[in-house]
């Protein structure tokens, strides 16, 4: 008999199932389960045993916790998998988080419902539905990998829904602003960095990281393929880009271009009076030394300006954003659009900027209209515009 209930105790029933010979003795090996429940429910357990035995999705219970196999998929896993500021993000939450409410259960007997209590926990404590959501994607992946390495039958998470974010409403300038801030930030160290997070819609990392055999002068053009990121360590690394369609080609305007030479120029003097040469493998933007800038100090330098401007504040990634905007406004194909901020696809970029979409809409009806005029009878057109007329709003 591959297996069979024993009662224990009122409401408790054991299982006794055979999970085959031992490798080493030929012994039979045996596994015991207990159900809390009736004898109906055993029985079902029963038969998912089995069924899990004869499709290898067996799982033997083990006395890992969560929270050791947590730590030891930041090690084995994230560590190896990640950026290093992701793996570090990733770690505080684990510990800051994941260790009090979930760290002191076996990793087999967690369960859908220990995990949406921690979402309501975590809502109810204050943190945004964006983060908690945050917390579901590091502990899905987490699980998933517990499934891969064969000591869960199945995800947890699953049977879990992450609360829904409610939308955004994004924050980008106008023309007349982003003119307004640059104008206003000119004597600025920052000035030149700045200038192109607005021109090329680059990532903080991406800026940072960038050097000067990045950039060419004569074609006009940055190659993006590395970011930068400071540990709390204090540290800093230089990682891959986050994807394939992160490792870019960014063509630059006649004016970056010219930005970007006189500022090379600039620095070469600076380096020349330090007694040393500039070289390709020098970072564009960084301190007298040459070492990197920290990027907590330039985001915060970032809204500081913009508020001397008298300009709408709003944060350094939503320069990005409106790179992004003014192009889609201009005309540009939301393709080239995408490959400029390195989307993984034009769905993102569509939908990341559905706000421009009214815009797009009514652009590209005006331009039909011009592809194509069928001629319409004099009578016609002209009660068409007298329709037209009555419609607009009294000034």
């Amino acid at each position: 008999m591959r297996g069979y209930i024993v009662k224990r105790s009122k409401g408790s029933y054991s299982i006794k199932i055979s999970t085959g010979k031992d490798a080493v003795t030929g012994k039979y090996k045996y596994q015991w389960v207990t159900v809390k429940g009736t004898k109906k429910d055993a029985e079902k357990r029963l038969l998912e045993l089995l069924c899990q035995l004869d499709t290898g999705a067996f799982v033997t219970p083990g006395k890992s916790t969560v929270a050791e196999y947590m730590s030891r998929w930041l090690e084995d896993y994230a560590r190896l998998n990640l950026t290093p500021r992701t793996a570090e993000r990733y770690a505080g939450i684990i510990k800051g988080h994941f260790a009090n409410d979930l760290g002191n259960i076996p990793l087999v007997q967690l369960k859908p419902q220990h995990i949406q209590k921690h979402y309501t926990d975590k809502l109810n404590s204050g943190l945004s539905a964006r983060t908690v959501r945050y917390h579901h994607a590091i502990l899905h992946v987490a699980l998933k990998t517990a499934v891969k390495w064969g000591l869960l039958s199945r995800n947890p998470a699953d049977a879990v829904d992450p609360p829904k974010i409610r939308p955004v409403e994004m924050r980008t300038w106008d023309e007349d602003e982003a003119n307004r801030f640059l104008e206003s930030i000119k004597d600025t160290r920052y000035y030149e960095l700045f200038y192109l997070a607005l021109a090329t819609g680059m990532r903080r990392g991406e800026l940072l990281a960038l050097r000067w055999c990045d950039v060419d002068l004569l074609q006009c053009q940055v190659s993006v393929n590395r970011s930068l990121h400071h540990l709390k360590n204090g540290s800093y690394i230089f990682s891959e880009p986050k994807s394939a369609k992160s490792r870019r080609t960014i063509a630059l305007s006649p004016k970056a271009t010219i930005l970007l030479r006189e500022y090379k120029l600039k620095r070469e003097a600076e380096y020349t009076i330090l007694g040393i040469a500039l070289k390709d493998s020098d970072l564009v933007f960084s301190h007298v030394d040459g070492s990197p800038l920290r990027p907590n100090t330039i985001t915060r330098a970032w809204p500081d300006l913009a508020a001397r401007a008298g300009v709408k504040v709003i944060r350094l990634h939503d320069a990005r954003h409106t790179h992004a905007s003014l192009m889609l406004k201009q005309g540009i194909h939301p393709n080239i659009v995408q490959e400029r901020l390195g989307h993984a696809s034009i769905a993102m970029t569509l939908d990341t900027y559905s706000h421009v979409a009214p815009g797009l809409q009514a652009a590209a009806a005006a331009r039909f209209d011009e592809l194509i005029a069928p001629k319409q009878k004099s009578g016609d057109s002209q009660a068409i515009s007298s329709k037209l007329v009555a419609k607009q709003p009294f000034v």
